[in-house]
């Protein structure tokens, strides 16, 4: 089943701790890519969520917010981390000794303000974690059914654009004899106008070439083999992991055969056809272009 690259998902969750809000954003990318907003106290599972999201996602920009709100009256105790507190005063006695004399390089306030040297000691904490996993898990449960639903509506549009473009093929395809008939009679009429003895086994042989030139039976069996792929992979045929990838190929090697069956064209109609071609090649890439 193939999934968008676009979605949105958000979740609350509250207890004794305080209260919680995961908000994730999805939007389409060629590789997968997240980013964290997480408040201090959650700021431990930043490499574990990445791992998760990994997991279940393929491609995709991903931003994840978390809001933590403290609860009300709760008692936060603070202690000091002894060891990084003394790493971080070595440091600013190094750069203390570098500095004129009289500068101030860092005050109390400050060390304290370095991350990691202060640490809540509150009971809640390993609660806080726990529920902040627990709803990771749900929002992106969410984004992914999201994604997945969204992706079902993608593959409907694709479908209607294949039976567009199938629909051109056939046409250009019931063309081809009257066609050839036709630039058969027009070299018929030159000829005639030039009033001139022909060889007709030289005629044959140039008319030959001539037809080869102008043939696209080629370009049109690839052009349906390729109609046939994206449907085979829309359905689910393909691993959703290079689902977006290879069709987005595939919208390539369309656009492709539309231009070499309008170049080859000598005939209003399938000329209008390629060209029509060419537009719903566009609007199935601009689909392709958000599918993971």
């Amino acid at each position: 089943m193939i999934a968008s690259m676009t979605g949105f998902a958000r979740r609350e969750a509250s207890g004794p701790w305080g209260a919680l809000i995961c908000e994730l954003r999805s939007v389409n990318h060629r590789f997968l890519e997240t980013g964290f907003r997480l408040p201090d106290d959650l700021r431990s599972l930043e490499h574990e969520l990445r791992q998760a999201f990994a997991r279940e996602l393929k491609r995709g920009k991903v931003d994840c917010t978390f809001v933590y709100r403290a609860a009300q009256g709760a008692e936060r105790a603070l202690e000091l981390d002894a060891d990084a507190l003394q790493r971080l005063l070595a440091r600013v006695r190094e750069v203390s000794a570098e500095m004129p004399k009289g500068a101030s390089v860092a005050s109390p306030l400050d060390v304290l303000r370095w991350p990691g040297v202060i640490r809540n000691a509150g009971s809640g904490t390993e609660e806080l974690l726990a529920a902040a996993r627990e709803l990771a898990a749900s929002t992106l449960s969410e984004l992914v059914a999201s994604r997945a639903r969204e992706g079902a509506r993608l593959r409907e549009l694709i479908e209607l654009r294949c039976a567009a473009l199938g629909s051109l093929v056939e046409q250009v395809r019931a063309r081809l004899p009257e066609v050839q008939a036709r630039v058969r009679a027009r070299l018929d009429e030159r000829l005639a106008e030039l009033r001139v003895e022909v060889n007709h086994d030289r005629l044959e042989q140039e008319l030959a070439l001539l037809l080869q030139r102008l043939d696209v039976d080629e370009e049109l069996d690839r052009l349906t083999a390729h109609i046939d792929e994206i449907r085979r992979v829309a359905l689910g045929g393909e691993p959703a992991a290079p689902a977006g990838r290879r069709l987005d190929f595939l919208m390539q090697e369309l656009n492709r055969e539309a231009n070499t069956l309008s170049s080859k064209s000598q005939d209003l109609e399938t000329t209008r056809a390629a060209v029509d071609m060419k537009v719903v090649i566009e609007q199935m890439r601009e689909q392709v272009q958000n599918l993971e």
